[in-house]
């Protein structure tokens, strides 16, 4: 009786043990498409005011009440700026009409010195990510870098003119507080989509 028992323990502990390891396998294909918990609690929709495409005033508080994905580049960029916007490109494309409805997606200038409302545009819509419901932010220099730093980033120029900066993206919650970042070349627009709906969901 005891032998048997035994080996029901052994059984148990087996099936408990695969389970283990099939959850930290899930949490680890997660983390490996680049979808991250948020690990910055600052308020990152405060009371800024940046320039957007078209020229006019824009106020990052203005857009609290709904979920917000944003992501960072220059029009300059050569490298992985166009990457990133395909990334997002393709983001805008699976939310469909919920994009300016429901969810903003709001890229900002990690070169003010040089980017111009106008040239956001032009970029904004070479890249077909002139839609409604994503926007394109510059201003002056010192806010930018206010903003950068309440999403703990930094922005370093090259000798070359090119900008060293991190290719993430967050999802900012109703509140302006961040829900999920992503590293933007590797995770999936399903993944971001997802996360987006949740956020949507919780209202």
């Amino acid at each position: 009786m005891i032998d048997v028992r035994i080996r029901y323990f052994i059984r148990i502990l087996g099936i408990v043990s695969v389970a283990a390891m099939l959850t930290l396998s899930a949490c680890g294909d997660r983390e490996a498409r680049g979808d991250y918990p948020a690990a910055n609690g600052n308020n990152c929709l405060p009371n800024v005011s940046l320039i957007d495409q078209h020229g006019s005033t824009f106020s990052l508080a203005s857009l609290r009440g709904k979920p917000v994905l944003v992501d960072f580049i220059y029009t300059s960029c050569a490298s992985t700026c166009p990457m990133l916007t395909a990334k997002i490109a393709a983001i805008a494309h699976q939310l469909g009409p919920a994009l300016g409805a429901d969810v903003t997606i709001v890229s900002i200038s990690l070169d003010p010195e040089h980017d111009s409302p106008a040239e956001l545009a032009k970029y904004a819509k070479s890249h077909d990510a002139d839609g409604p419901g994503w926007i394109f932010l510059t201003g002056p220099p010192s806010q930018i870098d206010q903003v950068l730093a309440l999403f703990k980033l930094r922005r370093t120029r090259e000798s070359d003119g090119s900008i060293t900066h991190s290719i993430e993206a967050f999802l900012l919650g109703p509140d302006g507080h961040q829900i999920r970042q992503y590293n933007a070349l590797d995770v999936s627009p399903e993944a971001v989509v997802a996360d987006i709906d949740r956020a949507r969901s919780k209202g």
